[in-house]
């Protein structure tokens, strides 16, 4: 895997994981979880630690990243969710 494929996989980890850890569109979804297996399950704390959620979200893309890295398949999407944290991010530090 060259150093751009594993870069994308860096910022498409990052950005999926913030998605479903933080983000509001996916809040719906962390209490579905909640409701169905409980304030304190496992599974509850899991999709709220970024920590946690990276290590699956990493293991995937790493998958991915490994099958399609000279793909259009991997590297269009994995820009565009690359970019979208990137903006996120220097959105939070210039504000």
């Amino acid at each position: 895997m060259s150093l751009a494929a594993f870069l994308l996989a860096l910022g498409t980890t990052c950005r999926i994981t913030r998605f479903l850890t933080k983000d509001t569109l996916a809040a719906g979804f962390r209490m579905w979880i909640a409701d169905r297996f409980g304030d304190d399950s496992p599974v509850t704390y899991l999709v709220n630690c970024g920590w946690c959620t990276s290590t699956w979200v990493g293991g995937a893309t790493a998958v991915y990243a490994a099958s399609l890295h000279t793909t259009a398949w991997f590297h269009i999407p994995a820009t565009a969710l690359t970019l979208s944290y990137l903006a996120g991010v220097a959105s939070r530090w210039l504000d």
